[in-house]
């Protein structure tokens, strides 16, 4: 029994055929939508780049840009054939062609409604990759004369103005560091030379962040420097004082900004997959109605349309049982001792005529 029949006329053919011509221009402007949210996925990613770690963090991009590339062919393609199905004869021209187009139309919305699912799934790899990323940066936050690092103080110190953060996870991340490059030490002081010394790995560790840590919405002056030592500065508490630094850590703030983003552009690509599955859904009831008409013989009878001809187990069954007998095509069948011509008679040519000789009594 088939699934899902509807009683098509003449002229509801026609108009759904036209309807389709337009959702297939339709779908070409949803795959040039795809594509532009491919690119300015990737190119956000990639103006942070410095920032973080080496993940698969472009293949979401990646997979919206060949996506909305394939979605523009396809729907220019099924255009055309929605445009010529209005008539007939024209249609013969496709029928062949249209069973595929859909089994790779059905394949295409799989890739879309997958690239949906990827922008969702995203955020465990991305705060991996961000946290790997600033914990790097921020170590090379001092190398200013460093080829190749020489910019990354300009890039955080942006980071945590744009963003307003501070650190990775907060402000302390920067105590843990030395983020003054030896250049700007005076190594004729004892207080440097003592700090140097604290610590097995000979950094220059402080109780400090850098300007672009504080908050420019405090009232009060910034303190960057001893944040720790309440008697450095004039009614200050540092355990109940509320620092005018950015509370917030850019980890917390770039995952925030991300994940923004991609559940906007996750929801944009699950509305486009489902418009283009109802598009592929109508394509299909139009080519089962006129495959039925081309079977009546008269173009302007009544035809039914289906999704599947038979219900879904039955067509599961058939498909599982298609794919299981592939291998049984070039097959020979062998008896035990694996000689295919044992159970063969043999055959004997006897000359043009194929009449075998008499046999000569032998005497005795």
């Amino acid at each position: 029994m088939a699934v899902l029949r509807v009683k098509f006329t003449k002229s509801q053919r026609d108009k759904l055929a036209q309807v389709l011509w337009l959702l297939n221009w339709v779908s070409v402007v949803t795959g040039i939508i795809l594509f532009s949210l491919g690119l300015f996925l990737k190119v956000e990613i990639n103006k942070r780049r410095e920032l973080m770690a080496e993940r698969e963090i472009h293949s979401v991009p990646n997979m919206l840009i060949a996506v909305g590339l394939i979605a523009c062919i396809i729907n220019f393609v099924g255009g055309k054939i929605c445009y010529d199905c209005v008539d007939t004869n024209k249609f013969l021209r496709w029928k062949l062609v249209m069973l595929p187009y859909i089994i790779c139309t059905f394949f295409f919305t799989l890739c879309v409604l997958v690239g949906a699912l990827m922008c969702y799934s995203m955020h465990g790899e991305l705060e991996e990759s961000l946290a790997l990323g600033l914990s790097d940066a921020m170590r090379y936050y001092k190398d200013t004369d460093t080829p190749g690092r020489c910019f990354l103080k300009r890039t955080i110190d942006l980071l945590q103005i744009q963003f307003q953060c501070c650190g990775n996870k907060g402000h302390r991340d920067w105590f843990q560091i030395q983020w003054i490059s030896n250049r700007y030490l005076d190594m004729s002081k004892q207080e440097v030379l003592d700090r140097l010394r604290s610590n097995v790995e000979g950094k220059y560790l402080m109780d400090g962040v850098p300007f672009s840590c504080c908050n420019v919405n405090s009232p009060r002056h910034c303190i960057q420097y001893q944040l720790t030592n309440n008697s450095a500065h004039f009614n200050y508490d540092y355990k109940t004082e509320d620092l005018n630094l950015w509370k917030r850590g850019c980890h917390q703030a770039l995952v925030e900004y991300y994940t923004n983003i991609m559940h906007s552009i996750g929801l944009t690509v699950l509305l486009i997959w489902l418009f283009e599955l109802s598009v592929l859904t109508g394509v299909r009831y139009l080519q089962t109605a006129l495959e039925n008409v081309l079977r009546q013989g008269d173009p302007e009878s009544e035809s039914d349309g289906w999704l599947l001809e038979n219900s879904f187990v039955e067509t599961a069954r058939s498909n599982f049982n298609i794919i299981k007998n592939l291998g049984k095509c070039n097959q020979v069948d062998t008896t035990v001792n694996g000689d295919p011509n044992i159970d063969k008679p043999c055959t004997a040519h006897y000359g043009p005529d194929n009449v075998p000789p008499k046999q000569t009594p032998m005497a005795s």
